[in-house]
């Protein structure tokens, strides 16, 4: 054998060798390959759930911010009733007391000058039948004693 058919012996060995050593390691490289491409994908489905999770919990928060904005209206709704409340309460009240001090005190001046006068008209009621005869009779009378002055006269 020459030199250079040792040389390529020796090459082709070493190829071999090498080739033969080196396949573990590119079987060992290619699974450590494979369990990061499984663990990139992992990765993403990790970060599309945190997405939708985040998308969600975006969705909450405006839910809760409307809900926070309809019981601060409700509130503000709330204010308006209770001082109209308590318009209608200060109302009620001077009702009341105008009631008590000015409109019953004349409603009693007024029921007692007509209780006074039914009483006065009820003691006379019996004699108001003989005035009126009274009165006729000394309508009768003057009118005789009218002609009788008259043909006097």
């Amino acid at each position: 054998m020459t030199e250079n058919e040792l040389l390529l012996a020796i090459s082709d060995m070493m190829d071999h060798k090498l080739k033969s050593e080196l396949q573990p390691i590119k079987n060992d490289l290619q699974t450590v390959k494979n369990e990061v491409q499984l663990v990139k994908n992992e990765v993403q489905l990790v970060k599309e759930d945190l997405q939708t999770v985040k998308n969600e919990v975006q969705l909450v928060k405006d839910e809760v911010q409307l809900v926070k904005d309809e019981v601060q209206l409700m509130k503000e709704d709330l204010e308006t009733v209770k001082d109209k409340v308590q318009t209608i309460e200060n109302d009620v009240h001077h009702m009341k007391l105008y009631q008590e001090n000015i409109i019953m005190p004349r409603l009693n001046t007024i029921e007692s000058c007509y209780t006074d006068t039914y009483g006065r008209y009820r003691n006379y009621s019996d004699k108001m039948e003989a005035a009126f005869e009274d009165i006729e009779l000394l309508k009768r009378v003057v009118s005789e004693h009218s002609m009788k002055l008259q043909a006097l006269g």
